[in-house]
């Protein structure tokens, strides 16, 4: 039994320092590993700043007048997604008129349930 106890007491500090090291390491790897994101794509400056000076103009100018009728906000409405962003970033919004092939959360779910179990209800 004193053997057993010897070489628990041997291996327990071994075991320790690989399970600190092991810890810090993972702890490191997991701050800096966000730090890597830096290489990722990065804006243009000039991309959106005319769309959002505009937007933001449209703001102010609405800000400065008395509220506006029910009759003309519809109509502002109309020309775009609201009545001060207009048609800004209109063909980036997904719509119904081109999400036509995209597939819904049940498809997905239904379709990946049918590779995992290897079934088909069209067979």
């Amino acid at each position: 039994m004193e053997v057993l106890d010897f070489v628990k007491s041997r291996l327990q500090l071994p075991s320790t320092m690989i399970l600190v090291v092991f810890t810090c390491s993972f702890i490191f790897l997991f701050h800096a590993l966000p730090a890597l994101a830096i290489s990722s794509y990065q804006n243009d400056p000039t991309e959106g700043p005319t769309q959002l000076l505009e937007i933001q103009r449209k703001t102010d100018e609405a800000a400065k007048e008395p509220p506006i009728g029910m009759k003309e906000s519809q109509e502002k409405t109309r020309r775009g997604l609201n009545e001060v962003q207009g048609e800004a970033d209109f063909e980036k919004m997904k719509r119904p008129e081109n999400s036509q092939s995209a597939n819904s959360v049940e498809q997905e779910v239904e379709g990946f349930l049918e590779e995992i179990t290897g079934s088909n209800k069209n067979k």
